[in-house]
């Protein structure tokens, strides 16, 4: 059965393609939401953009036809835009007067006058249940999500081998058809490995035998860079292994690496330990310099309005990139703040070198980014259409690390299925360009209260 699907403006602002995204139904854009477009063409950021977008869409599609009457969309549906039902009565207690309550009067008069269902779609989880209170079926764009939490890619698994290959392992490792997990039941099967995921192999006849491995080519290999100590810092634990064996590989082999995790797993701290390592430590000319960049919930709208040039207009949002450097440039934990002013010198050198560069997400996106060591802290603000524009924009040799953890979203209209952090990982699992891994709670290492609080919240 044909469905007509009413369309809010927040869900045009966040993918401006969506239009084009419901197969043979009819979808209706009500006159509220071409006003609300109008009104945030000219906005600052990612909002005024897809604005723009979704209006240039609109302008390809009015030139074909009526868009009155309705205009064919190449999904096989059709586009219309909807300026009646201005009569439709809400209850009282939704006043007529907000856009809001506008989309809402035609979604009810559609109702009550097609035979067709009548879905609005919308990010606004209040609007959602507005649209319940009236009896109208309410949904989220569904086409930029991804699976829940429990059933994401986490980058990682753990797998039995068979007690005498580990010494094979340890020299070329071993075929992947020779790995095997097993069920409640003690049944074994084999697993599905992807591209590049991080293995913890355990022999199946001493269980106290563990090996650190990844998925290659159709084979279980041994980590790289297991002894490695970039910037000084020794890995930890297993997840801090992997996520090293990622950040250390080149450009070339490990182009993207997506890192999801909690507070105090070390996702930035080792990110730019790494980039530091390669840029100063062992320079091999493999990067000209780390690009950190930090998107914010309100950073779009508020920028122009904040004082002085950009680095002092983003350098709230880079403080905790600073409070890591401060640990990596000292790491005597004990005589590390005994002298401020030394310690910020020694930051803001590496700054004055442009050895490090900070730049506002909106001002990355566009640029075509070459040998640079590109790191997006607190990714799961990003939207997936920002997240596409990084990774496509990606230049020769530039290797960019997405970190976030998707349970601590600040955007509105995002979720942890919604995000771009969780749509890159999701849509480039099993790339051979694309490494990826999810820090445990186990695996905090911020401090001790820091750990209890995981366990404990």
């Amino acid at each position: 059965m044909i469905k007509t699907y009413v369309l809010d403006t927040n869900v045009l602002i966040q993918a401006p393609y969506a239009l084009q995204c419901f197969e043979d139904n009819q979808v209706i854009l009500p006159v509220a939401v071409l006003e609300e477009l109008d009104n945030l063409k000219k906005a600052e950021g990612e909002k005024g953009a897809n604005a723009r977008k979704a209006i240039r869409l609109l302008e390809n599609l009015r030139r074909k036809g009526d868009l009155l009457a309705g205009v064919p969309l190449a999904g096989g549906g059709s586009l219309r835009v909807e300026k009646n039902f201005v009569d439709v009565e809400l209850p009282p207690d939704l006043p007529e007067d907000k856009m809001d309550n506008r989309i809402l009067k035609v979604c009810r008069g559609l109702a009550d006058r097609a035979d067709a269902q009548v879905v609005l779609v919308t990010k606004d989880i209040l609007l959602r249940i507005k649209a319940q209170i009236i009896g109208i079926r309410a949904e989220d764009f569904t086409t930029e999500q991804v699976s829940g939490r429990e059933e994401q890619y986490t980058g990682r698994a753990q797998v039995y081998v068979p007690e005498e290959l580990l010494k094979e392992f340890k020299k070329k490792g071993v075929p992947l058809e020779s790995l095997y997990q097993t069920d409640d039941q003690g049944v074994q099967r084999t697993p599905e490995l992807w591209e590049n995921q991080f293995l913890i192999l355990t022999g199946d006849q001493s269980v106290k035998k563990t090996l650190l491995g990844r998925v290659e080519n159709g084979r279980a290999v041994p980590l790289r860079f297991k002894k490695s100590k970039p910037y000084g810092i020794a890995p930890r634990n297993a997840g801090q292994y992997f996520l090293q064996e990622a950040l250390m590989e080149t450009a070339d082999k490990a182009p993207l690496v997506i890192v999801k995790g909690m507070a105090g797993t070390a996702k930035t701290f080792y990110s730019l330990a790494a980039g530091l390592e390669k840029l100063l430590n062992n320079p091999t000319g493999e990067y000209r310099r780390i690009l950190v960049s930090r998107p914010n919930a309100q950073f779009d709208a508020d920028i122009g309005f904040l004082p002085g040039d950009e680095q002092e207009k983003i350098s709230p949002l880079m403080r905790p990139i600073i409070d890591n450097l401060e640990q990596l440039i000292d790491s005597n934990e004990e005589q590390r703040y005994a002298d401020e002013t030394e310690l910020k010198g020694k930051i803001d050198e590496i700054f004055d070198r442009g050895l490090i560069q900070t730049e506002a997400l909106n001002f990355i996106r566009g640029r075509s980014i070459v040998k640079t060591y590109l790191i997006i802290d607190e990714a799961q603000n990003m939207t997936p259409n920002q997240v596409k524009g990084i990774i496509t924009r990606a230049g020769q040799g530039t290797k960019i690390i997405l970190l976030g953890d998707p349970n601590q979203i600040d955007r509105p209209f995002l979720d942890e299925r919604t995000n771009g952090l969780s749509y890159a990982a999701e849509h480039m699992k099993g790339s051979p360009l694309c490494w990826q891994i999810t820090m445990e709670a186990e695996e905090c290492e911020r401090s001790k209260l820091a750990m209890d609080a995981v366990k404990r919240m």
